[in-house]
């Protein structure tokens, strides 16, 4: 899906926002099944972050990158839903990642990927993190107005295993993800869901037709982080990175939606 087009990365300010590690991650579950084995099919795992480079501590004198590394969130679910109208606001369905999250006092960064057709897909992506440090790159993006989370929400994308047409289509080259497609920013106490309308672009929506009809034979990277412009926001840091496999798109089910 335009998933394959865009690689989600989201960088952050400084090294106190390390992932958690002691985090208890048992306990979340989504419906796409989680397997680090290097062949395994419809399924996701964690990127290594040195896959992506990002701008170094020094790129504003000379626009050096460098390979990423750790991530400052854990992903620990993906869902993979399906519908016959466009699924929004998935933060708010009961026992969720993102509630999970919030019964144990974590943050939650919820990236909502929305593929439009006569079936509605949606892929959603769950990071979360014990606090928010104040004043940070992340803390700042998380609530800002969404003027500011356009300019700076960035996605990587890298297509691992695919026809040389879907490689060359999708590319590896960052984007703003809020400048190519319309995203729907919900902030809520404990999270903030990013909705990323893919069909709101014609160039999205291209892509997207080119590969959907072969996305079981594609292996699609994508990573997210916010973008740092200034040397006081330098290095940028990886938000978190996802790696999915051979899709199936029969397996994605119907969620069922608390009401606002």
């Amino acid at each position: 899906m335009y998933l394959i087009a865009m690689n989600l990365v989201v960088s952050f300010e400084t090294s106190e926002e390390e992932p958690a590690l002691d985090i208890d991650l048992s306990c979340f579950s989504g419906n796409l099944r989680h397997d680090d084995n290097e062949n395994g099919r419809n399924c996701w795992r964690i990127s290594d972050g040195n896959n992506f480079k990002i701008r170094g501590q020094s790129f504003c004198e000379d626009k050096r990158k460098t390979p990423a590394g750790k991530h400052l969130m854990d992903l620990v679910a993906v869902d993979w839903f399906k519908d016959t109208t466009r699924i929004d606001h998935v933060a708010r369905r009961k026992g969720c990642a993102a509630q999970v999250a919030a019964e144990k006092g974590l943050f939650s960064l919820v990236v909502n990927v929305q593929v439009p057709g006569s079936t509605h897909y949606s892929m959603i992506f769950y990071f979360v993190t014990r606090e928010l440090v104040p004043g940070s790159l992340f803390q700042r993006f998380v609530d800002g107005d969404d003027e500011f989370r356009n300019s700076r929400l960035k996605l990587i994308p890298l297509v691992p295993k695919g026809s040389w047409i879907v490689r060359q289509s999708v590319g590896s080259t960052p984007c703003l993800l809020g400048k190519a497609v319309d995203c729907n920013y919900i902030r809520g106490p404990t999270y903030l869901e990013i909705d990323v309308d893919i069909g709101s672009s014609t160039v999205a929506n291209g892509v997207l037709g080119l590969v959907i009809g072969v996305i079981t034979s594609l292996v699609v990277e994508m990573a997210f982080l916010v973008q740092a412009n200034t040397p006081e926001e330098l290095p940028e840091r990886l938000i978190g990175a996802v790696r999915v496999s051979h899709i199936e798109l029969s397996s994605a089910t119907v969620p069922k939606l608390d009401s606002d």
